[in-house]
């Protein structure tokens, strides 16, 4: 990853004159082209309207004018989130003819600083369990994750330069993880979802992949940031996510190994403990913690929660379309429409007290860091893999950034997975992206070597 131009570098090639947005953007064309047929990271791709806004962005540079570090940059949309005109069509035949009246808040807010919104991503079937289309670019043969398959692989092959992903369970961690690209996933409640299909209102997380934990703060910067059609003033303060790549603080590591190195399989488990070893003589400050709630505990509570709300969504088109609906999405909306009401309150109120007091009883630590999954990619394309490393961090509504650190022998990613105290962004990225730098990972898929 460190050896691939990242977003703040292109900018400046930008404002050179050295690269325009119009090449950039028949660069990320030419790669759909070339492997779009293989891999099917894309329902939609707006070729013509993707170079009409490359053109007028450039128009805009020559004019030394910049919305910001996103000026000029294909990126792609996780299709859950709405984009005026175009369909949304969530990964269902039953929403084949949605066409989308208005953006979505975080596409609006892309859109008004500078991105260019290349096209739809692949998404498994709302973005649940059901696997979707696309292939994983290290191999063919593996799952590339789910539910934002599309995004983490389109970004994996330079199809577009970072790609906007959600995750209730594992969604973002895990195929960024699969795909070997780095992803976030913010504090509940801090990117607004309107204008998302949800899956549950009290899980779900918008979130983005990309190329670099830089990259990853300009995505951030962007979509935290209201725009004056949402009513905030022009000097309304924000966090600048881009100051993370500033800090040359070595970091203050917590590593949980119960739980986490208990069910990884052994590729995780040395590549993870490699990287520690790694960051360690490094210089950063790594301590053993445990923390005083069992994961385990989790994860049938996090299922409850889902089930229930994916249900209250889907109910009335699922009684008049079940057969519509695939085999495991359609479980999770059956069992939620059984779950007596008690058990589904009895999580909630354990969710909200989680909420306040995940990080109590810890020391002094800039992030936590576990394995990102618990395999590589999985041999089979009727898996998005295991979300149970993923599932506690978004029941908690902790921020998590992920960011490959190695590879199995077979030729796999492997990810670590950092996590911070709520609203902790600016210091979980500073973390990451010292150890970004630190554990140089420069690998990329056998498809785009020599691209």
């Amino acid at each position: 990853m460190a050896a691939r131009a990242n977003l703040a570098t292109i900018s400046q090639q930008f404002k050179r004159g050295a690269l325009r947005p119009i090449d950039l953007v028949d660069r990320c064309l030419a790669r759909i082209k070339q492997h779009e047929p293989t891999i099917h990271a894309w329902v939609k791709v707006d070729e013509r309207g993707a170079r009409q806004a490359a053109q007028a962005l450039g128009d805009e540079l020559e004019r030394g004018q910049s919305r910001g570090p996103l000026h000029g940059i294909p990126v792609g949309i996780k299709d859950i989130f709405d984009v005026a005109n175009w369909p949304t069509k969530a990964g269902s035949s039953l929403r084949a003819q949605h066409v989308a009246q208005e953006d979505a808040t975080l596409v609006a807010r892309l859109r008004a600083g500078g991105a260019i919104l290349l096209g739809k991503t692949v998404t498994t079937e709302y973005a649940c369990f059901d696997p979707s289309v696309t292939h994983n670019p290290w191999n063919p043969a593996h799952t590339p994750g789910g539910s934002s398959a599309g995004s983490a692989a389109a970004v994996a092959l330079g199809m577009c330069l970072a790609a906007v992903g959600s995750q209730t369970g594992g969604s973002i961690t895990r195929p960024a993880s699969y795909c070997g690209v780095a992803g976030i996933k913010p504090t509940f409640g801090l990117l607004d979802l309107g204008g998302a299909v949800p899956v549950s209102f009290h899980l779900d997380h918008a979130g983005a992949m990309a190329r670099s934990v830089s990259d990853l703060a300009a995505m951030l910067l962007v979509m935290s940031t209201p725009t004056a059609d949402e009513g905030a003033p022009p000097d309304a303060p924000h966090v600048n996510y881009l100051a993370a790549g500033e800090s040359a603080r070595m970091p203050r590591l917590g590593v949980i190994e119960p739980f986490f190195l208990e069910h990884c399989d052994d590729a995780v488990k040395a590549g993870f403990r490699q990287a520690i070893d790694n960051l360690r003589q490094g210089g950063a400050q790594v301590v053993n913690v445990t923390p005083p709630t069992s994961f385990a505990d989790l994860l049938p509570l996090h299922r409850k929660i889902m089930a229930v709300e994916a249900a209250a969504y889907h109910r009335a088109a699922f009684e008049a379309n079940r057969a519509a609906y695939g085999k495991q999405i359609g479980g999770l909306i059956d069992e939620g429409l059984r779950m007596p009401a008690y058990e589904y309150a009895m999580a909630i109120r354990h969710l909200e007290w989680y909420r306040e007091h995940a990080w109590d009883d810890l020391p002094e630590l800039d992030a936590l860091v576990t394995p990102a999954t618990t395999t590589p990619a999985p041999a089979r394309l009727d898996t998005t893999g295991d979300p149970q490393f993923n599932s506690p961090w978004s029941y908690a509504g902790l921020p998590t950034v992920s960011i490959p650190c190695g590879l199995s022998r077979e030729g796999l990613p492997i990810a670590l997975q950092l996590i911070g105290p709520k609203f902790s962004e600016l210091t979980l990225l500073s973390a990451a992206a010292w150890c970004e730098r630190r554990l140089r990972f420069e690998a990329e898929p056998a498809l785009v070597k020599g691209n």
